[in-house]
């Protein structure tokens, strides 16, 4: 709602000397209206549009967060503060203010705009830092981590001109590098990795296969416990999850565990094939064993999954204790 009339007043002067040009006439008229009557946003949104003009954008954003903080619902307000933030590189801030706003109103044009531009720009600032990177560590003969670093700039911008004119230097390598090294590999490495490479393109019960001939022939030569068997293990679990066999699971991760008792991702996975076949005791046990583990080793995502988790196994467990009474 407009405030005093005296307020008002000063504002409609502060809009003559803007339309004039003189920016700084009216943001000494708009200040003075929010000294009077602070709680009406379009005081605070007119100063912000003078601070724009003179690119004056820390004062910009000040006034900015006034208009927001004098009424949330004016979308104006982050509108104005987006563009404060945006030319003064915090564009992590500007995204921000874009999302507060949009959450008010999703399908304002202004801020759909400025939020694909931003994204676009963030995107084309993400992909040259990769380019950096790959040139300077091809500098450093490290072509697999160059090759690393342009398929997540690939994934960003697909066809970029600039990405496959490097690709077009990087890759010729990395292919003899590669060859070289499988020619070097072990028959039960070979297995793994085929599995792995079945495993991306989604193909689980290729994978199975690969992973199981690895840990066979592992098992064949007294290495059934080795770094790679571990692995090949890990990986099929993985596999079965993908596939529900609940007991191929636990069992896969059961062997990972014996070896590596601590091993976060085994007892995790463990715990969800646990619930899958309806043991849940012992799902909840291992979820215990995790989130007794030090914070840092389990991660914040493993923290957060595995309380829910206990929550709703101790709710179940306790639902079968009622039923059995």
């Amino acid at each position: 709602m407009p405030g005093n009339s005296r307020a008002e007043a000063l504002k409609a002067e502060g809009n003559k000397f803007f339309k004039s040009g003189d920016y700084s006439a009216a943001i000494q008229k708009y200040t003075a209206a929010t000294d009077i009557d602070p709680n009406v946003p379009a005081y605070w949104s007119n100063m912000a549009a003078c601070y724009e003009k003179i690119s004056q954008f820390d004062k910009m954003e000040e006034a900015s967060r006034g208009c927001i903080k004098a009424d949330k619902n004016f979308v104006k307000g982050y509108f104005r503060l987006a563009t404060a933030l945006k030319n003064l590189n915090d564009l992590e801030g500007c995204i921000k203010a874009l999302e507060s706003g949009l959450a008010v109103d999703s399908s304002n044009p202004d801020l759909k705009r400025m939020k694909k531009e931003l994204t676009e720009l963030q995107r084309g600032e993400t992909v040259a830092a990769y380019l950096r990177k790959c040139d300077e560590q091809a500098s450093n003969g490290d072509i697999a981590g160059a090759y690393k670093t342009l398929e997540l700039a690939s994934r960003l911008d697909a066809g970029n001109p600039d990405i496959e004119k490097m690709m077009s230097r990087i890759k010729p390598k990395f292919d003899r590098m590669e060859a070289q090294r499988r020619a070097a590999l072990s028959p039960d490495e070979v297995h793994k990795e085929r599995g792995d490479d079945a495993y991306k393109n989604a193909q689980f019960e290729g994978a199975v296969d690969h992973y199981t001939k690895c840990i066979e022939g592992l098992k064949r030569r007294g290495e059934g416990q080795s770094d790679l068997a571990m692995k090949a293990h890990a990986n099929r679990a993985a596999c079965y999850k993908q596939i529900s066999n609940f007991d191929g699971v636990i069992e896969d991760c059961t062997a990972v565990l014996e070896v590596d008792p601590e091993n976060v991702k085994a007892l995790v996975r463990r715990a969800q094939a646990f619930e899958g076949v309806e043991r849940y005791r012992f799902a909840l046990q291992d979820i215990k064993t995790v989130l007794s583990m030090p914070r840092d080793k389990v991660g914040k995502t493993n923290v957060d999954m595995c309380n829910m988790m206990q929550h709703r196994l101790n709710r179940t467990v306790q639902q079968l204790k009622a039923g059995n009474c």
